[in-house]
């Protein structure tokens, strides 16, 4: 099916692909000129404008916005509301706070124009083992767009959650989950480096990843951190935090539902801004090898 894509960037060039390796027709908008250059090397309809990439797409107009969550969200909304009409659809791919997908749903419904909410993970990983997609809105718009999730998502890999928001509160949670899951690692790995032995903490996370109940994905990356430096020693210990998490704690809070690993977790990244610990490299590390977010290099 056609779909117009606004925003190329880590994981929004790679869904483009994804999609258009399967025969769907993109039409594709960057602000930067070379990632719509990019896309249309592989095969999208590049267009210079919302406008243009409107007036590109066939009826019934389908949008997804792969941007940073908050006023780049509603700026882009905004902007393609005068050029969809009724029974059109917005999908917001990226990590959006549920209330306000809530509020931005509302605002779209009274003017007839449908808005899905997409929570999206896979990181920069996505193109090749397909993306995690959690999905909340109309159900009816939802179904027409099956075709482009099925596409995206590995098998079994997507679900409609229910009414707007639904999807955006499941990702914001799985963020919070994430979280917990890194800080138990990096503290353990953190007291295996400073153990009197010298052990190989690439060989022990491989070992791990052999049918042990720590088992994971995230395992694996930190096998691969591991390879790449083996005592962390390029990163600094910085550890960013989307917001995701904070969502997370904040909900835990206003639901009065008890999280203090996840409420840790988000402290320990605070902590990692003010020192020197193996612990927030591996953070880093991580963070870097499943979502291609930034670290900070050691000068």
């Amino acid at each position: 099916m056609q779909i117009g894509f606004v925003g190329l960037g880590k994981m929004g060039g790679n869904m483009v692909e994804r999609l258009l390796r399967d025969k769907h027709r993109i039409v594709a908008y960057n602000r930067t000129t070379d990632k719509i250059q990019e896309a249309v090397s592989k095969g999208a309809t590049g267009s210079n404008s919302l406008k243009d990439l409107a007036g590109k797409l066939q009826e019934r107009k389908a949008v997804w916005l792969m941007v940073p969550s908050g006023a780049p969200v509603d700026q882009n909304i905004n902007d393609l509301v005068p050029l969809l009409s009724k029974g059109d659809i917005i999908v917001d791919g990226g990590n959006s706070y549920y209330k306000d997908t809530v509020r931005r749903h509302d605002e779209l419904l009274a003017k007839g124009i449908h808005f899905i909410d997409c929570g999206t993970s896979g990181g920069i990983w996505g193109l090749k083992v397909g993306y995690c997609l959690m999905i909340g809105g109309e159900k009816e718009a939802y179904q027409s767009l099956e075709p482009v999730f099925k596409t995206l998502a590995p098998p079994d890999g997507y679900l409609y959650c229910g009414a707007s928001g639904a999807g955006h509160l499941v990702k914001m949670i799985h963020n919070g989950i994430e979280y917990g899951m890194m800080q138990a690692y990096a503290e353990g790995f953190d007291i295996l480096r400073a153990s009197p032995f010298e052990l190989d903490l690439q060989k022990v996370s491989h070992l791990w990843n052999q049918g042990s109940v720590v088992r994971s994905w995230l395992l694996e990356l930190a096998e691969l951190a591991f390879e790449k430096d083996p005592k962390l020693e390029k990163l600094q210990p910085y550890v960013a935090d989307s917001g995701e998490g904070r969502w997370t704690v904040f909900e835990a809070i206003e639901r009065e539902v008890p999280a203090p690993v996840i409420t840790i977790a988000l402290q320990s990244r605070f902590a990692s801004r003010d020192r020197n610990s193996f612990a927030h490299r591996l953070l880093a590390a991580l963070r870097n090898e499943f979502g291609g977010h930034a670290v900070k290099a050691k000068s």
